[in-house]
């Protein structure tokens, strides 16, 4: 569980204007060791020169274009710390890719299932206020929450600052990405009047219960029950509204279906398979080429065709608006499949028990 947001860091001395910045010796520096060879210690000290340029850039930038202060700025990230543990869980080989019948193992649990509804009834009145305001299912927010950190009990340990810094420093093949992640990041502390130091998440910088990287934070967080924060880490409230606004954004339609389990026939329809996240054709164009709904709708929107290798064998599906909507959350057929069948096993069971 990440800590709870306080107010208590004045940020005030962030906004003073400055002009260029001196030289900054970088966090995580590496001092060549005298006994190795001459060509190591080049090697260290242009990686150390360079990763000196990257911080100086990186800390001109925020004060030029959002007023930051430049001594604050080099406080923080000379005491922000380079992880190696990070650096080893972002560089090590991906595992083998897991098809659906073993994704599925992991989340379509009746242990997961159970905390879902304990979850879902616990705080009912704010899922059902979210459900109102926001128009997504109240089981698909519980099911979000439920995969990602397993409601709440999973969210990562590592402080984001150390996070951000060591893979925006780093680790060149994805630095951009994760330097415009800590630029967000820091704004947002600003913002939220918190202590950068203070909010834990994942390897990667993802956060609280709902497992947000900082842009996401600052685009879509809520403050739903008025207390003038965002705190996604232990505030129920503002988790599940933040989640809610999120689907929203991205074009949830509530009492819609997410998938349509279709039959598949012929040869055509082997050259929609898993081509895109997005629906590219509609229902009926797709059965053209060969699908046929296995379930009475009249479902008019898009569609696109989702190959699957489950527990009983091949499955063949139609992920419609919803499904994609699912996608936005994390680019993942098996991920939005494992929300969807969750959210459907936590409304079943909530009805039953």
């Amino acid at each position: 569980m990440g800590q709870k947001i306080v107010s208590s860091v004045k940020v005030s001395r962030w906004l003073k204007n400055a002009g260029m910045l001196a030289l900054l010796l970088p966090a995580g520096w590496v001092t060549a060791n005298t006994e190795t060879k001459d060509t190591t210690s080049a090697d260290n000290s242009q990686q150390g020169y360079e990763r000196q340029v990257r911080v100086n850039d990186f800390i001109n930038e925020l004060v030029k274009d959002h007023e930051f202060d430049p001594e604050a700025l080099q406080g923080l990230l000379t005491k922000a710390e380079t992880k190696q543990s990070i650096l080893d869980a972002i560089s090590r080989p991906a595992e083998r890719r897991l098809t659906w019948k073993e994704y599925s193992k992991i989340f379509l649990t009746s242990k997961r299932t159970h905390q879902g509804v304990q979850f879902m009834r616990k705080h009912r009145a704010l899922l059902e206020r979210a459900e109102m305001k926001y128009g997504v299912d109240k089981e698909v927010i519980v099911a979000i929450i439920g995969v990602e950190t397993f409601y709440g009990r999973i969210t990562g340990s590592y402080r984001v600052m150390d996070a951000l810094s060591t893979l925006g420093f780093d680790y060149p093949p994805r630095a951009e990405f994760f330097r415009k992640q800590l630029k967000e990041f820091l704004i947002l502390a600003r913002e939220e009047g918190v202590d950068p130091f203070s909010l834990k998440g994942s390897y990667a910088g993802a956060m609280g219960m709902p497992q947000f990287i900082p842009s996401s934070f600052r685009a879509y967080a809520v403050d739903f029950d008025g207390d003038n924060k965002r705190n996604i880490w232990d505030n129920p409230a503002d988790v599940i509204g933040s989640v809610a606004n999120y689907f929203k954004v991205h074009g949830w339609e509530k009492n819609q279906p997410v998938v349509m389990k279709v039959k598949a026939e012929g040869e055509a329809y082997k050259e929609v398979l898993n081509k895109s996240l997005k629906p590219e054709h509609t229902v009926s164009q797709l059965a053209q080429l060969g699908f046929t709904s296995l379930q009475k709708t009249d479902y008019k929107g898009m569609a696109n065709a989702i190959k699957l290798e489950g527990a009983r064998g091949t499955e063949h599906w139609l992920g419609l608006n919803n499904f994609y909507v699912i996608t936005r959350y994390n680019h993942s057929r098996l991920y939005a499949m494992a929300v969807h069948q969750l959210s459907q096993a936590i409304k079943k069971a909530d009805q039953q028990e």
